[in-house]
């Protein structure tokens, strides 16, 4: 609802849809410093207006953004009001918020108020992802024995968790098992545009780096501190720096080969190289058109890997397409389109005439992204497929650093030997992989990354290939849709013959959560001092971050996770070495079993459909029956208990005096 004495209350318009009139600030007014605003810098203002008060946001605020432009050669930076319109949380951080907001209600009953009166003003969403960890993976029935250790490690949070979500009011609390927060967000939460009487932008801070995410979908968001959060869900304003805006134009297609993860981590050392701290980068240029929107949230996920506050895609007609493919509601996205249409917010990639100004340009060429990893110790160390033999070996003896471990000669040549639970005996050198993860929803979301791995684990066991019994695979998707369509597509069994079983819903090995190896591995690559090696999907592979055990860990897309895991080593040139030979002894290749762009598209059109988006977020609320048998207390008032030493009630509040 727009305030009384919001001084831009003069561009307050009605719009007529679907026979209903909604109220909106129609920033079209403003003229040509609004359209030379770059899109992701209309959200922020338009944001401003409507909460322009002259307290919490000052028209100073307003005519910062607007004049954003000029702003850019400012001798200061330029500090801003801005209102979120949302706050997206996970459970290790998100805990700390329900505390205090439980805390808040016994202050306001011991001041003789109303506690009911405690709720965020602010919607707020909280997914709980971060808990469940790969203790078990390659044995039957890994997904639920996970999932019961995940539930007896955390019965206090859960239950914790699970009260704050019938006792507060603007508040959704998803419970675990049903996917990890940013995918959830991306194929659920997310509104994209406000559809109340009042229409406007969605936009969210989480307490997650990697709400970045949504900006794939076009909603602008980023990851903030706790107190930050807080703030907002209690209608706080955040306080801000009026950001540069780093335009990033893309131009042609990608090649067959490539995939969405090449691209990101290609992106990822371009923007590192260039340095983006601090500001938004925001996505043009007719490439952008032929991206999907699951390719564009690979690319903003890792946005904090480059290291810039957003990457932004604005709002077009593939995001449409996508609302509508995940269930969205048709009144609803027509809504959308209108009120963006109508602010002037709505993209056309392939109208240059739309591009707005941004601080500075960079482009790149889509068609010189090849096949990639990165590592073997952060994101930005992209390595082309076609030199990974060579970077690694070079990496052993380089002088320790981000690309270097400092063997000397007689340590390159190291290995080691084990006994393995299946009865063999295994030796493994510098390079080999002992864990291999398709994991985190940078690249679960993706159906086509996702359904590629599933098409070259078929062709590979086809082929007579398999994967290392000592090898720690696992598949964690992001929901519960990648699981829908990997099963209806019928590549299932394939993966699983290959070890990547569904070991979980929720972040797992991308955040460290790998969970153990065999013993015996662990002690024999210790004693050895060998670099051995993780592969995942994930967006982070510092070192000791995946397992202490994995020296050397390469972010990689889901098809090179199985690609390597069926080499059993880095330490390969998938050009010139075969993964393994057939039953008749002869060499099978990558390029042999890798599937075409048309293969992963044919599969992608007919099994990634809305119907399975409506079935599996229907119930999303109810969670798994172990969450249903959690018993909670009832009531507005949180029962704290005097031994507990993890939810405690903070002592901000006692003594406080009217």
């Amino acid at each position: 609802m727009a305030a009384p004495n919001n001084p831009y209350n003069k561009l307050l318009k009605t719009l007529d849809i679907n026979g209903k009139t909604f109220k909106y600030y129609d920033l079209s007014q403003l003229g040509d410093k609004y359209d030379r605003l770059p899109f992701s810098i209309r959200v922020l203002l338009e944001s401003c207006i409507r909460n322009c008060d002259n307290f919490q946001v000052l028209e100073k605020d307003v005519q910062n953004v607007l004049n954003w432009e000029s702003n850019q050669n400012a001798e200061n930076p330029v500090e801003i009001a801005f209102k979120p319109a949302r706050v997206i949380l996970q459970d290790l951080t998100g805990v700390p918020a329900v505390v205090d907001f439980a805390a808040m209600r016994d202050a306001v009953k011991d001041l003789g108020g109303n506690p009911d009166k405690i709720n965020p003003i602010c919607p707020a969403d909280l997914v709980i992802d971060h808990s469940v960890q790969v203790d078990f993976a390659r044995v039957p029935d890994a997904l639920n024995k996970n999932q019961e250790l995940e539930f007896e490690r955390n019965k206090e949070r859960f239950q914790f968790l699970k009260w704050g979500a019938q006792a507060f009011d603007n508040m959704l609390i998803v419970p675990p098992g049903s996917g990890i927060v940013h995918q959830v967000n991306l194929e659920y939460l997310a509104r994209v545009v406000f559809t109340g009487n009042m229409l406007h932008p969605d936009s969210v801070v989480g307490t997650d780096s990697h709400t970045t995410m949504i900006n794939g979908l076009g909603v602008v968001g980023w990851g903030v501190g706790g107190i930050e959060a807080e703030a907002v869900m209690l209608g706080q304003a955040i306080s801000m720096l009026l950001p540069k805006v780093v335009g990033y134009k893309l131009v042609g297609e990608l090649d067959p080969l490539a995939t969405s993860t090449d691209l990101v981590l290609t992106i990822t050392k371009h923007l590192r190289s260039l340095g983006v701290v601090g500001k938004f980068v925001e996505f043009f240029g007719p490439g952008v058109a032929a991206l999907s929107i699951a390719d564009r949230a690979t690319v903003a996920n890792m946005c904090p890997e480059f290291g810039a506050t957003v990457a932004h895609f604005p709002v077009d007609a593939r995001s449409l397409q996508y609302l509508s493919q995940t269930n969205r509601a048709a009144d609803k996205i027509k809504i959308i389109e209108e009120y963006l249409k109508a602010t002037k917010q709505f993209r056309n990639y392939n109208n240059p005439d739309q591009d707005p100004i941004f601080s500075e340009i960079v482009e790149l060429d889509l068609s010189t992204v090849v096949t990639s990893v990165s590592g073997p110790k952060r994101p930005q160390d992209r390595v082309s497929v076609s030199v990974m033999k060579k970077d690694f070996v070079d990496c052993l003896s380089n002088k320790v650093g981000f690309k270097g471990y400092g063997l000397s000669p007689a340590q390159l040549t190291a290995s080691g030997s084990f006994s393995f639970t299946d009865g063999n005996t295994y030796t493994i050198t510098h390079g080999s992989v002992i864990i291999a993860a398709i994991t985190s929803c940078t690249n679960t979301s993706n159906p086509s990354v996702m359904l590629g791995a599933g098409l070259l684990a078929k062709k590979a066991v086809e082929n007579g290939l398999s994967v290392l019994p000592y090898i720690k695979t696992s598949l964690s998707p992001g929901s519960g849709v990648v699981t829908y369509y990997l099963r209806e597509s019928g590549v299932v069994p394939y993966l699983e013959k290959l070890g990547f079983d569904i070991v979980g819903y929720g972040c797992m090995t991308c955040i460290g959560n790998s969970g153990p190896i065999d013993d015996n591995i662990a002690n024999t690559i210790e004693k050895n001092e060998l670099v051995c090696c993780g592969v995942l999907s994930g967006n982070r592979n510092f070192e000791g971050r995946i397992h202490p055990n994995t020296r050397a860990n390469y972010l990689a897309s889901p098809l090179l996770v199985i690609a390597y895991a069926l080499a059993g080593t880095v330490n390969i040139d998938f050009e010139k070495e075969p993964l393994g030979k057939r039953a008749d002894g002869t060499p099978v290749y990558l390029k042999e079993i890798w599937p075409t762009r048309a293969e992963i598209q044919e599969v992608e059109n007919k099994y990634v459909i809305p119907g399975m988006f409506k079935e599996v977020y229907a119930k999303i609320e109810e969670g798994s029956p172990s969450w249903q048998a959690l018993d909670v207390p009832q009531g507005k008032l949180y029962r704290w208990d005097p031994n507990s030493t993890y939810i405690k009630k903070p002592p901000f509040f006692d003594g406080m005096t009217k």
